[in-house]
């Protein structure tokens, strides 16, 4: 008998293993391979990107205009949001609007995005603005600490919540709307050497998931997405491959997927990086994680020491 029960128990966890790895599959194929551009003009006329002048916002800004969009363009740096602005209007003939705000200050600045787009109809959000760190690091190593963690928490966190406080009553009025906000791989578990921005993350990941659910039934679609690397500034990584795209091939991947669940990796390769991760123990993650952090840590001192050396020396020259 107590055989039989042990043979049942292990039938039944391969079946649900088995039907558990079939509907990640078809998940992920009906995610990555064959869902297409929703209509976003039905949604709203306009859409709000933050972080919009580099990197995946920037590239998620032109495909939206692309696609018919008129663009709130919102950062912090006037001068690449003029250019941001100019390029997209001739290159898709639509309307842009640049609101010039620093995430990473107080509360204010929220005033006056809203007074920039109260009265605009807007149909997606999406919340790419994001900060990291120079490099992987002790949390108690974190160059002038207590700053680093206002602006983290300013502009992960607060960042996100405020903006979705401003957009989505509107949204909810209409009985529509896209709402994406930019997470992070970092988030998916405890990242050692990340560990502030891992878990500012991972807050801006359960938040929406969790609203995602209160707001389903009134016709608005949040969904967390969250990216591997991709060759942004962010990142430091320059060249593209199969497993790091490109913030153009990266943003066209996740708006054909936008609304569709509400969680996304945004492209497929790091769909299957974040399934393989998932298998993975805390500990294991860690461990690799505090490894590599360690060594990315100790090439960038080494670099900063190369560069302070070789400054010196220029110093003493010109002298």
């Amino acid at each position: 008998m107590e055989c039989n029960c042990v043979a049942y128990i292990g039938l039944a966890s391969l079946t649900y293993l088995s039907l558990r790895l079939l509907w990640d599959i078809y998940s992920g194929v009906k995610l990555y391979f064959l869902s297409n551009y929703p209509d976003f003009r039905q949604y709203g006329e306009w859409s709000v990107v933050t972080g919009a002048t580099d990197g995946i916002g920037k590239a998620t800004a032109r495909v939206l205009a692309q696609r018919g969009q008129k663009i709130v363009l919102i950062s912090r740096n006037l001068a690449k949001l003029q250019s941001t602005a100019k390029e997209i209007e001739n290159d898709f003939n639509v309307e842009t609007k640049i609101v010039r705000v620093d995430f990473t200050h107080d509360e204010s600045i929220y005033e006056e995005i809203s007074s920039e787009i109260k009265d605009l109809d807007i149909g997606v959000l999406v919340n790419n603005m994001g900060i990291s760190y120079e490099h992987p690091e002790y949390f108690l190593q974190l160059p002038d600490l207590s700053a680093t963690i206002m602006r983290m928490i300013r502009g992960n966190i607060m960042s996100v919540v405020k903006m979705t406080e401003i957009v989505l009553p509107g949204m909810a009025d209409r009985k529509r709307g896209i709402i994406l906000n930019i997470t992070s791989a970092a988030a998916l578990k405890p990242t050692p050497m990340l560990a502030l921005y891992s878990a500012s993350k991972d807050f801006v990941n359960h938040f929406s998931k969790s609203i995602a659910y209160e707001y389903e039934d009134q016709g608005i679609k949040i969904q967390s997405v969250m990216p591997f690397y991709v060759t942004t500034k962010l990142s430091k990584i320059r060249a593209s491959s199969l497993l790091v795209p490109t913030p153009e091939v990266y943003a066209k991947s996740m708006l054909r997927g936008a609304g569709v669940t509400k969680f996304t990796h945004g492209y497929w390769a790091h769909g299957l990086e974040g399934w393989i991760v998932r298998l993975l123990p805390n500990w294991v993650y860690a461990y690799i994680m505090l490894q590599k952090g360690e060594a990315i840590r100790q090439k960038a001192y080494k670099k900063k020491e190369w560069q302070k050396k070789n400054n010196s020396g220029e110093v003493k020259k010109e002298q």
